[in-house]
């Protein structure tokens, strides 16, 4: 997941052009591919098991359409972007008439981000509906269809929110890092931010070689956690056939510092506990798997109500 391209002011959110450029020569030195979201429909029914990569870009930065998007034209490199209809035309967005530019293009695709891209947990669920509805009624007059690709700005949502982006997408990214299969949400699918501090091409390579932790349900699945809920555990049921499943090792950033989570394990059941509360907006939790020669990975992404 991308934001801005070039725009050195915003470190948090932006990737130096001459750096993408080399992610993209890893992306081939270790032959993977690139995916086009035209085939969502048909491997969620029909998986396969080659590894891809998929890019996206949230917000519409002019910075994406003068920098990176010449790049990805030029070598029909597939991706989504995920547009808020506020800003747009606005001083460091892309106009529609770019957005329908890249979106003439059958390797591009758009995506919907809300429309205000405020923080839409502070929304009433009316509130919130009023956002998504209003969104949808500005890309089907500015590109004659609604995308059924959402990102949920922040990467933060409640499963009321959720339940409503299913009755209008058919999929839903967050901000939580981790490998997409068959066993994800399609509606809470994670990405892994690329920033510029996130962003160096070891990491970057070694999120290339990943692979996803499976599982068979994860709670809980209402990812805004109360103060009387904080902290919360969290219970994953893996597999019974899966392998190696023990030596998972996760990490959380509970009372603002990342350490070790407590595991505890019944049979295939994996209950994660927390010594203090999440005092962050946001609460991650991480878990890794050396799975043989390769590592696997989970993120885990809840929202905190902290006032």
């Amino acid at each position: 997941m991308y934001h801005r391209f070039n725009e050195n002011k915003y470190p948090s959110t932006n990737i130096k052009i001459d750096v993408f450029k080399k992610q993209l020569e890893l992306v081939e030195k270790n032959n993977i591919e690139y995916y086009d979201p035209s085939i969502f429909d048909i491997e969620f029914n029909n998986p396969k098991k080659n590894k891809k990569i998929l890019l996206t870009i949230d917000d519409a930065f002019s910075s994406f359409y003068e920098n990176a998007w010449p790049i990805l034209k030029k070598r029909k490199i597939p991706f989504i972007l995920f547009v808020s209809t506020e800003p747009v035309g606005k001083s460091g967005y892309m106009s529609w008439d770019q957005i329908k530019e890249v979106s003439s293009y059958d390797f591009a695709y758009i995506g919907n981000h809300s429309h205000t891209h405020e923080y839409l947990l502070d929304f009433s669920q009316d509130e919130f509906e009023d956002d998504i509805k209003n969104s949808i009624k500005i890309f089907k007059e500015k590109l004659g269809y609604n995308p059924v690709f959402f990102s949920y700005p922040f990467g933060e949502f409640n499963l009321k929110q959720t339940k409503f982006i299913t009755q209008n997408f058919k999929y839903g990214f967050g901000q939580h890092s981790g490998v997409i299969d068959l066993t994800k949400n399609r509606f809470e699918l994670p990405r892994f931010p690329i920033n510029e501090k996130y962003g160096d091409l070891e990491r970057f390579e070694f999120i290339l070689k990943l692979f996803p932790i499976a599982y068979k349900n994860l709670k809980p699945s209402e990812k805004f956690i109360s103060k009387d809920q904080n902290p919360p555990t969290i219970e994953i049921e893996f597999f019974k056939e899966q392998k190696m499943i023990q030596n998972i090792n996760c990490f959380s950033n509970e009372g603002n510092e990342w350490r070790n989570s407590i595991l505890r394990f019944e049979e295939n059941f994996l209950k994660i506990n927390f010594r203090e509360k999440f005092t962050f907006r946001r609460g991650r939790v991480n878990c890794s798997l050396k799975d043989g020669d390769i590592w696997r990975w989970l993120g885990i992404q809840m929202s905190i109500e902290v006032n």
